[in-house]
């Protein structure tokens, strides 16, 4: 099929007057009511651009959700992403939204708020041009909690996925190239809490047994299991304990970040973690925590739908899109754990995110929106 989905140069401009706006309003992940003032302004743009429906999934601690559907068919295909940013409540007044030498700057504008755009204006554009796959049903699950880890959000998304044939997901793609990710990695949290033996450090230290020392020791261990050929990280990144320098410490904890390519050997790591013991005889050690997020591992199907957007890419579009993956995590490691064919990255091409520098390169809007439309109608 002849590629003719193209936004115009006055949608464009539309885009970007509702990006000012949205960018412009606070949508911290743990304030509820700023996340349900975006909610409001996201579910009314989706009707009034699209004449979908929105069906609103209340939340008692962050931001409703919104389900957002257009299509009847029996073929479900699943958009993910989100309007929560990681920034605090007046930051948009600090930095409100500007454009420069071809770049959109302002808090969240990458991550993901144009991103989110891009998806609306690509299913207006289908349904304009009348190509709205009839066999399809499409639907936009934007959630309030990404960037605090989809605590309330994730049963929604797995929910969803469990019923979609294809995911999409609107992060931004790698910088700066535009790669779509293939895989993510999948992220475990620990939390070691050692309990020791207080004692004066001068008068009788022999007494005591340092939580500390415990620590260190388990630090070294955990360190150890790092195998950059496996694609496994463990680091631990808060470490905190003792109350002072002459007093041997009876409590120290660790914060540990462990990053995985694959469910079996997150389930090793989980183990040897869960499995820690003291190694100095009087102390305790505690182990909380475990996966927060599923790998995101790149299947047959994901490879497949990953071909079709490059051939579009490259004979419609005339770009070379490229494939990639991260250590970093997103909503899309829900949805690939649920056995559903995904791509991630296909949001707004910039650089920056979770940066006072987060920008947008403008001139690539069109061609972003295009790509997802060619992929929501071929898939």
């Amino acid at each position: 099929m002849a590629m003719d989905i193209q936004i115009e140069e006055e949608q464009i401009k539309h885009l970007l007057q509702l990006l000012e706006q949205c960018v412009n309003m606070d949508s911290p992940s743990k304030d509820k009511q700023l996340g349900d003032r975006m909610a409001d302004w996201f579910a009314k743009q989706f009707a009034a651009l699209t004449g979908g429906t929105v069906e609103r999934i209340p939340n008692a601690t962050y931001g409703d959700q919104l389900r957002c559907v257009i299509g009847t068919g029996p073929r479900r295909i699943l958009i993910l992403g989100h309007y929560d940013t990681v920034w605090k409540e007046g930051e948009a007044s600090k930095r409100p939204f500007s454009m420069k030498d071809g770049r959109a700057y302002g808090p969240g504008v990458y991550d993901m708020k144009a991103g989110v755009l891009q998806a609306i204006f690509a299913l207006r554009l289908l349904k304009e041009k009348g190509r709205l796959p009839a066999d399809k049903q499409i639907v936009l699950l934007l959630n309030s909690d990404e960037e605090i880890g989809s605590p309330t959000s994730r049963a929604v998304i797995e929910r969803e996925a469990e019923r979609a044939e294809a995911a999409f997901v609107l992060e931004p793609p790698t910088e700066p190239t535009g790669a779509l990710k293939t895989w993510r990695k999948g992220s475990a949290h620990f939390i070691l809490v050692v309990e020791g033996i207080s004692a004066h450090a001068g008068v009788d230290p022999q007494k005591g047994v340092s939580a500390i020392e415990e620590l260190s020791r388990q630090i070294q261990y955990l360190h150890a299991l790092t195998d950059f050929e496996k694609g496994t990280t463990v680091n631990v990144g808060v470490i905190k304990g003792g109350i002072g320098a002459n007093v041997i410490a009876d409590h120290a904890e660790a914060e540990v970040d462990v990053r995985i390519m694959t469910l079996q050997e997150a389930q090793r790591i989980e183990a040897l973690i869960r499995g820690l013991k003291p190694t100095l005889p009087g102390t305790k050690l505690t182990v909380t925590g475990g996966i927060r997020r599923p790998p995101m591992q790149r299947t047959e199907a994901t490879g497949k739908l990953f071909a079709l957007a490059q051939r579009i890419a490259w004979e419609e579009l005339g770009m070379d899109l490229r494939e990639s993956g991260t250590g970093g995590v997103s909503d899309g490691n829900f949805a690939a754990a649920r056995g559903v064919p995904t791509l991630d990255g296909l949001g707004a091409q910039g650089a920056f995110a979770h940066s006072p520098q987060e920008n947008i390169e403008l001139s690539s809007i069109p061609s972003r929106i295009s790509l997802l439309a060619r992929l929501l109608e071929e898939c």
